[in-house]
Formats: structure tokens, sequence, C-alpha cells
């Protein structure tokens, strides 16, 4: 199988035994989420699609409200709580054996899930990390990236690890993998609090694969800021001593 070439699901027997959660956490994204759920529906895979609003001003609550597929159910946050918020939000309303977590800005392409599940489902892995800088992603932000791989380097440190994309939202979880463990970042530090614990997990088997990556500006609606990135700093340190 090419790396991040179109899946064919068909040939795939292991996959009829699994059943896919997608996480969807969406705030302010009324330009890309219809576009986003059309392409998660269009993986051929059974699945669920899990989508928490964290409350949206700009539209999107009202369109979800209004949106109706059989793969998807939508939950509402009355304020805006944060990324890690919705996720928790998410977790607690799977039915899945693997877990996705999808962002609503079309920076991950879904057509990439047959890649991410495939070392879970073969048996070869509880974890998968999408990693955004080895395969195809766009060549921008210099300290955004800069930022990332010292984080991830930090994690490596802590964790002993080999990680090269920490912050990636691509994460995919055997439902096993998150037994016992309690998220409680409310905001983007989910990403360093769910590793940490994972990690501290010594017994899980964590792989990467490349993906497709085509990040947007903060002009173009990036949410992630400079705090969040001493936030997960905190987070890191924090988690390596703590529950």
């Amino acid at each position: 199988m090419a790396l991040n070439s179109k899946f064919d699901y068909s040939l795939y027997e292991p996959l009829k035994n699994f059943k896919i959660s997608v996480i969807v956490p969406v705030y302010n994204e009324i330009a890309t989420i219809e576009r986003i759920l059309r392409e998660i529906i269009a993986v051929p895979v059974p699945k669920e699609i899990i989508i928490v609003d964290d409350g949206s001003t700009d539209g999107t609550r009202e369109f979800l409200k209004n949106y109706s597929h059989s793969d998807c159910r939508a939950i509402f946050h009355e304020k805006n709580q944060g990324k890690g918020a919705a996720i928790r939000t998410g977790l607690a309303n799977i039915t899945g054996d693997v877990i996705i977590i999808q962002d609503a800005d079309l920076e991950y392409p879904p057509d990439q899930y047959g890649d991410l599940i495939s070392p879970i489902i073969e048996g070869k892995a509880d974890v998968v990390y999408g990693t955004r800088f080895i395969g195809v992603h766009r060549v921008f932000m210099f300290w955004h990236y800069a930022a990332n791989k010292f984080l991830t380097f930090l994690t490596n440190i802590l964790y002993n690890t080999m990680l090269t994309d920490m912050e990636t939202c691509y994460k995919v979880f055997h439902r096993r993998a998150l037994e016992g463990i309690k998220i409680r970042s409310n905001r983007f530090n989910f990403e360093p609090e769910i590793t940490a614990k994972i990690f501290k997990k010594k017994y899980l088997r964590v792989v990467e694969i490349p993906i497709k990556y085509f990040g947007r500006t903060y002009d173009e609606g990036k949410k992630v800021g400079w705090k969040d990135g001493i936030s997960a700093v905190w987070t890191l340190i924090k988690y390596r001593f703590t529950d």
C-alpha cells in the first residue's frame, strides 16, 4: 500500500471487526464545517461522527442544529470552553473501537484515515500519531514550526521517546489505550496532556506515520497562540510527575 494513497478498504478484511469514532471539536468554523463533514462521511468505513460545538457564534452552531446525517451526532456546549473540553465531551459519547481526533478546519484531509488506522487494526500499535513535517505539508510559519519542534524535543527528553510531532491533531487511539486516563485540560494543552499520559503507560505501542498537512495562517483562522505554547511546556512538565 502506497502511503497516503487512496486506501482500498474493500480489500482490508479486518475493518469489518472495527467501528471508528471520529471526534470533531468545532469552534467558529462556518466556512469549513460542511466540507469537512462531507469528507469524513466519504471515508468508506463503519463509523460514527461525534461533533462537539464549543459555543460557536459565527453560524456554525445553527448549521449543525439543522444538519442531519445517519453517521453524525452533534453535541453543543452552551459556552466556549476550549478544544480539550470539547474532546472530553466527545470521548464521553463514543461507542467505537478506534478513536480519531479530527479538526474542522481542513488542515488535515480525512482521506488519510486508512493509513492512520491500519497499524492499530493490524495489531501493531495501540496509538498512532500523524506527523506533519515528514509528509506533504504547506511550507510556512517558521516560528510556529520552531515552537512545535521545541515542544516535541521537550516531550522526548521528559518521556524518553522519539516523536517528531507531539502537537499534531491526528492522534488515533485504540479504545483500550485510553482506559484509566482522565483528561483535565480544557484548551489546546489537551495535546501535551494526552501525550504525557499515553507515554506514562509504558506498555502501550505508539507509532508515527507521515501525513498530509495543509496548515492555515492566523489571517485564515488559526487559533493556537504563544500563550498555548507556554501552557504546553507547563503541562508536559506537570504530568511527568503528577497524574
